[in-house]
């Protein structure tokens, strides 16, 4: 069974493209080097479900038409407006080239190099102008900036990134 922590998000279905069972979406990291893709996946009522990519096309370099195997009407395509497109983590090591969002992080471990672990990252907020890791802690959540001038070293074999973060920060 997948679960959500495997998954990369890479895009979201807009909503169907003609009668076919198209769809068009949009995109937010190029990955779209489907020999090595053979498929995506989606989230339907609580599970989440690979489908088995029969082609796309881009339009713009963030938009693109969607063709999956077994949607063959604009109903069957409709349920899908809205879903957000996935792959496995794993299939970014396929992908030497592609240089993957800051979403990738979710579920690595954020430590501080004074105060130590601070938690797990369990999503990034991007609703701001500057991107935010969101961490969980008992009935809070604890909302950290992504700067680059705070990240001192990201271990992706053991999913930690470890950040000197400014005085005070985490006081607030």
């Amino acid at each position: 069974m997948i679960n959500k922590n495997q998954l990369f998000p890479i895009g979201q279905i807009n909503k169907p493209h003609g009668i076919q069972g198209e769809m068009s979406f949009g995109f937010t990291t190029d990955v779209f080097e489907l020999e090595e893709l053979p498929f995506f996946i989606f989230e339907l009522d609580g599970i989440f479900v690979p489908f088995v990519v029969s082609g796309f096309r881009l339009k713009t370099s963030s938009t693109g038409i969607l063709r999956l195997d077994g949607l063959n009407s604009e109903e069957d395509a409709r349920t899908f407006s809205g879903l957000q497109i996935f792959i496995l983590k794993e299939q970014l090591d396929l992908l030497p080239e592609v240089e993957p969002g800051l979403d990738y992080l979710v579920g690595f471990q954020l430590k501080d190099i004074e105060k130590g672990m601070i938690g797990v990252i369990s999503e990034i907020d991007h609703t701001t102008e500057n991107a935010l890791f969101v961490i969980q802690q008992e009935d809070d959540e604890l909302l950290i900036p992504v700067g680059e001038e705070y990240i001192r070293e990201i271990d992706q074999d053991n999913k930690i990134i470890e950040v000197e973060l400014p005085e005070g920060l985490l006081d607030l």
